[in-house]
């Protein structure tokens, strides 16, 4: 019972790590003003906001580290590279210390870099701990990193609703002060034991009751906006307790159990009773865990299946007539799950499908988020921008939780994953044409809502993916592989926003002296539609993808229920 009590805590400040880590949804909260204070121009400030996602290029670098360091020093390493990331960029804002552009840049590199190691930290928690629940635990604290900004906006608000530079501040001593609060459930993580089939239903239970509370967490942080730092300490108080409330699910859930054998038993009616899982499911559960081949870079997944039971002949594959038969059939997957290296997978039409579904759908997500600043401010809406990074923090929150929404509806309604996909990228050009037709407040935050939303459940659902199409023995560098396209993508779309906005912009002694700023719907219009039409080339490869790999996870779907019957 002790273990199990201690798994849970671990659960918890993997949650509290994954809450307070992702730092970089917050840039646009402050980056207006970094651009006044260092005197650059829209292209540079772009620059920079590339150089926090490069630093996601970068998270093989923690995989390497765990390889010679214990789990708790890699915490900590990334830590101290927030802390001095984050906590320099503060002094530089604050006019404390006047350091060169180059040196800006690098400090937001390393900023970027630390959200990746305490990423795999994370991930690497999950796994040692729900070796049977993994993908229940990897998906619910993935999902807490999309409430950041707006824990970071309630904070902020909390000490100086004023002063943008607050959140920098923060940014650098809020992860370390949770680091410390998860040293000792991380050095005393208990050893790992077989679970019996009741104790893997009671585990179902409790990921069911904790995805609960994680959306009255978010419904939480949506629907109660402060307007002032007295009631913005009352709300964020009232998010930690909603952060710490998840300690007694397990609690309960325990004393349910006890008294379900010790009072219950003597008065019990067959029949009765919550099955949140039946017999025949445990038993496929436990053989799919057996065919587990590896864990890399703290992600790892099961139910892949061998190759024999997996082939698809030719005949059972719907094949396209005319001038789209070479496209749908060339190099096309047969299986799921057959491992791809790096140099096989760069070959594959379906990971570069993929990769456009990526590169042309949630990262122009991450780009809008870093451009959110000067949107508002560009339509004058510029008291409004951390209700818009709260809106599009808790939408993301939200679609990061629908991304369990394939496996939870799988008995009913089956649907392969990468149509899930599609259907998530169908809203994000609508939300585009959107905020290039209308410049009012209600179309700003109606958008940024449906833009949270679908990037949040891409960004979840992407390892999954990655996992299911090319391999889980493969998905550590197949994935990082995947997510070159987000400093690609912040470059070319966060510089295209760029030169449009310098084009249409006017020095304004008012609001910044030391930069230009662009005012009216001028200075987005294009990029708007520009980022439509390409997120529109994101859903198409996302159809083209779901179309030749429909038959892969069809087979692979009846091949599973065959099982069941057994």
């Amino acid at each position: 019972m002790a273990g199990q009590s201690r798994k849970w805590m671990i659960l918890v400040v993997t949650i509290w790590l994954q809450a307070f880590t992702g730092t970089n949804f917050d840039f646009s909260a402050y980056s207006s003003e970094f651009k006044s204070v260092l005197g650059v121009s829209q292209v540079q400030l772009n620059y920079l906001a590339v150089a926090s996602d490069l630093g996601k290029a970068l998270g093989w670098s923690s995989g390497l580290a765990l390889m010679y360091l214990p789990l708790w020093v890699v915490m900590f390493i990334s830590a101290f590279m927030g802390l001095v990331g984050y906590g320099l960029q503060w002094l530089v804002i604050s006019n404390i210390i006047i350091v060169p552009y180059f040196a800006v840049f690098l400090l937001c590199l390393l900023a970027g870099c630390s959200i990746c190691w305490f990423n795999t930290v994370c991930f690497v928690l999950c796994i040692r701990n729900f070796p049977t629940n993994r993908p229940l635990a990897i998906s619910l604290t993935v999902s807490f990193n999309g409430v950041s900004a707006a824990l970071y906006n309630l904070a902020a608000k909390s000490f100086d609703s004023s002063s943008n530079d607050m959140y920098l501040l923060l940014n650098a001593f809020i992860p370390l002060l949770t680091s410390i609060a998860a040293l000792i459930p991380i050095l005393r993580q208990p050893s790992l034991d077989p679970l019996p089939d009741d104790a893997v239903k009671r585990d179902q239970l409790i990921f069911l009751l904790l995805n609960f509370l994680a959306v009255t967490t978010g419904l939480y942080l949506l629907f109660l906006p402060s307007r002032d730092p007295s009631s913005a300490r009352l709300l964020f108080c009232g998010a930690i307790i909603l952060l710490i409330l998840p300690l007694c699910i397990p609690g309960m859930v325990y004393a349910r159990d006890w008294f379900h054998r010790t009072i219950y038993s003597s008065f019990r009616v067959e029949g009765s009773g919550f099955i949140l899982i039946n017999h025949d499911d445990l038993e496929l559960h436990k053989e799919l865990i057996s065919r587990e081949t590896s864990l890399v870079d703290g992600v790892s997944y099961v139910g892949i299946g061998d190759g024999d039971s997996n082939q698809i002949s030719e005949r059972d594959t719907d094949s396209s007539e005319g001038c789209c038969e070479t496209l749908m059939e060339r190099d096309r997957l047969v299986m799921l799950g057959e491992e791809h290296k790096a140099n096989i997978l760069v070959r594959r039409l379906d990971f570069w499908l993929y990769y456009f579904v990526y590169f042309f759908g949630g990262t122009i997500g991450l780009v809008y988020t870093n451009n959110l600043g000067q949107i508002a401010q560009s339509l004058g809406l510029s008291s409004t921008t951390s209700t818009l990074i709260t809106i599009y923090s808790a939408f993301s929150f939200f679609g990061r939780l629908l991304s369990a929404a394939p496996d939870i509806v799988r008995k009913k309604i089956y649907f392969a994953r990468t149509g899930w996909l599609a259907i998530a990228l169908l809203p994000t050009p609508i939300a585009f044409f959107l905020l290039a037709a209308s410049g009012s407040e209600v179309a700003l935050q109606a958008g940024t809502a449906i833009i949270g939303l679908s990037s949040g459940f891409i960004f979840a659902a992407a390892v999954s993916v990655t996992s299911e199409l090319f391999g889980p023995s493969s998905v550590g560098v197949n994935h990082n592989i995947l997510i070159t396209n987000i400093p690609i993508g912040s470059l070319l779309y966060g510089l295209l926003s760029a030169l449009v906005y310098d084009a249409n912009a006017s020095p304004n002694i008012d609001m910044m002296p030391n930069s230009l700023v662009c005012m009216g719907r001028k200075c987005y219009f294009l990029t708007f539609v520009f980022w439509g039409c390409v997120s529109i080339l994101g859903l198409a490869s996302s159809a083209l993808l779901f179309l030749r790999t429909r038959a892969a996870y069809d087979h692979f779907e009846k091949n599973r229920r065959s099982e069941l019957l057994y």
